[in-house]
């Protein structure tokens, strides 16, 4: 080939890869959004039933692919809203779901792509309802997807004789090229964060020609397959050390998937190749195949799966607290609603560390990228939030008296008030690391130690808000006065610091960019506080009051609690 068709048939694959990758996005966002956004609930109701687990976990493959729902599995373990144990069968069902989107993505459905693109794009532009238009944009996104590949396979068949020398040394027969094979897929599907892609491609090297046999493309998947853990691991850095285990776990499945397919590989190329005439078919199976194996293999092991990682992936540093929301509670709205109570302060702790953690942030002056722990756990306290107002509204659809309806309500807004709390948070090192990249916007000492202060005034508020909502502070309307007067404090100080640094503005001692910068960060800490505020008026309401004897018997959300036996155990007890 000359340089000109190399340099044209380059970016014709890069273009139709980027075409399929979008089309998929955008088939997977439309499904999503279709199924509405109690889909990211989903994964915290299946519990105690590794089957519902497993077949949950499969849903949401299919839907979403295995990346995107590993780690939004790992998000719900790193919230506490998902036990270890009870993530691995979601885990598992993910990475069976993605392959079977990948069998829809098999059938040879190239000739009505432009059916597809076209209906789908008058949906979603037309559609009355959203319902619709999300269906519009996942058709559309589904003929997108077979543009790419027909665009790929027709780039690639005309020079198949050139590629073929190139890729022959991957093979499944021999362990070179088993090995050289499962590293260069593993590698190119950790790059594009997508096994969808990786077979994908293979696919298209099969219709072009280059592939032949099932034996050649046996190692590219094989590498998808490792791959695709790369996403859930990224997504652990700066989580907590469950949710990383949660990584191990889905990295461990695959490698044992792997290792049980390299060893039946003549077993499996042959009842794969039994299955069909067709290699991109036979491909797709094989896909399949190997990850229900190993589902199969381990679903009944999961509970000795998490406690292996337990030992295989120590940590110094406490487990964090899980969730309070058992499902068994709402038979008993009192119970429920002081489990919303504890929630709601296990939220202002993970906020308090994001809080920590975002002033050494701004203490270490030279330091211009954040640390992840922040949106980790901002993501957390979102998760949280989603979950608190799903859990009340479960329990709105029984019998509540009529303290119990209002204090609903109230939990409802201190939750939104909570999460809120996390955004401003957010806002705040936000405007730092945007501060820090403009040279003449630096903080000199005075601002330095204003902000400190803003820190610690802002720190006496939160630990306020949480002891109002501790188990301890059975009498809510005085613990939310005292909740006001820190609020009350912070807020004189913090005019005083914004009055003192406005006057040296004005003064031309300081620069204007670094005034504007810091009055960002000030308004953003008064938000946190009025946020603060608004709990305690929501604590003064006559109707905010639990029996006493309530707040003392709640227990987080175990692992062993999610077992059925446990869980009925548990509930025999309470009701005694």
């Amino acid at each position: 080939m000359t340089i000109e068709e190399v340099f044209f048939l380059a970016f014709t694959l890069l273009g139709g890869l980027a075409l399929f990758l979008f089309g998929m996005q955008l088939m997977t966002e439309g499904l999503r959004a279709a199924a509405g956004e109690r889909l990211r609930l989903i994964i915290y109701r299946s519990t105690g039933n590794r089957l519902a687990g497993l077949g949950l976990g499969t849903g949401l493959g299919f839907l979403m692919h295995s990346s995107a729902t590993t780690v939004m599995t790992v998000g719900f373990i790193n919230a506490g809203l998902l036990g270890l144990a009870q993530s691995v069968p979601v885990l598992m069902g993910a990475n069976l779901g993605t392959t079977l989107s990948m069998q829809l993505i098999s059938l040879k459905l190239t000739d009505y792509a432009l059916v597809a693109v076209a209906i789908g794009f008058l949906v979603a532009a037309v559609a009355p309802s959203p319902l619709l238009g999300s269906i519009g944009r996942s058709l559309l996104g589904f003929g997108l997807l077979f543009m790419g590949m027909d665009l790929m396979s027709g780039a690639i068949e005309p020079h198949r004789e050139a590629l073929v020398p190139w890729l022959a040394a991957i093979e499944g027969t021999t362990w070179r090229g088993m090995l050289l094979g499962t590293a260069i897929a593993w590698l190119f599907t950790a790059v594009v964060q997508s096994s969808g892609a990786t077979i994908g491609m293979t696919f298209v090297l099969i219709s072009a020609g280059v592939f032949t046999s099932l034996e050649q493309v046996y190692p590219i998947v094989l590498g998808a397959h490792l791959g695709t853990t790369t996403t859930a691991i990224i997504a652990t850095l700066g989580a907590g050390i469950e949710a990383k285990r949660g990584a191990a776990a889905n990295l461990a499945f695959n490698f044992f998937n792997v290792a049980l397919a390299v060893l039946a590989a003549p077993l499996f190329i042959a009842a794969m190749q039994a299955t069909s005439a067709d290699v991109v078919r036979q491909t797709a199976n094989l896909h399949t195949a190997i990850m229900l194996v190993a589902a199969i293999a381990l679903l009944p092991f999961t509970g000795l799966i998490a406690a292996a990682l337990r030992r295989l992936v120590p940590s110094r540093q406490p487990v964090a607290a899980v969730s309070f929301l058992a499902p068994d509670l709402l038979r008993m709205p009192e119970n429920a609603l002081t489990a919303v109570i504890h929630e709601a302060r296990r939220s202002l702790d993970i906020l308090m560390l994001s809080l920590a953690a975002a002033r050494g942030f701004a203490a270490a002056i030279g330091e211009r990228r954040r640390p992840r722990t922040i949106g980790v756990n901002e993501q957390a306290v979102n998760e949280i939030r989603d979950a608190t107002l799903a859990y009340l509204e479960r329990l709105t659809r029984r019998y509540l008296s009529r303290r119990q309806r209002l204090l609903a309500q109230y939990l409802t807004h201190i939750a939104s008030d909570v999460e809120r709390i996390g955004d401003h948070l957010e806002h705040i090192v936000e405007s730092l690391e945007a501060q820090r990249r403009m040279p003449n916007a630096a903080y000199d000492e005075q601002m330095q130690a204003g902000l400190m202060k803003l820190f610690d005034e802002a720190r006496a508020v939160l630990e306020a808000a949480r002891h109002s909502l501790d188990a301890d502070a059975a009498r809510f309307p005085d613990a939310a006065e005292a909740l006001e007067a820190a609020r009350d404090a912070f807020t004189e100080r913090s005019q005083t610091i914004r009055q003192a640094v406005n006057d040296r503005v004005a003064a031309h001692e300081i620069e204007a960019i670094a005034g504007i910068y810091f009055s960002r960060q000030v308004i953003s800490f008064d938000n946190m506080v009025r946020h603060c505020r608004m709990i305690a008026r929501e604590q003064q309401q006559p109707f905010f009051a639990l029996k006493p004897a309530k707040l003392d018997r709640i227990e987080p959300y175990s692992d062993e609690k999610r077992s059925p036996r446990k869980r009925r155990d548990a509930t025999a007890a309470r009701s005694e």
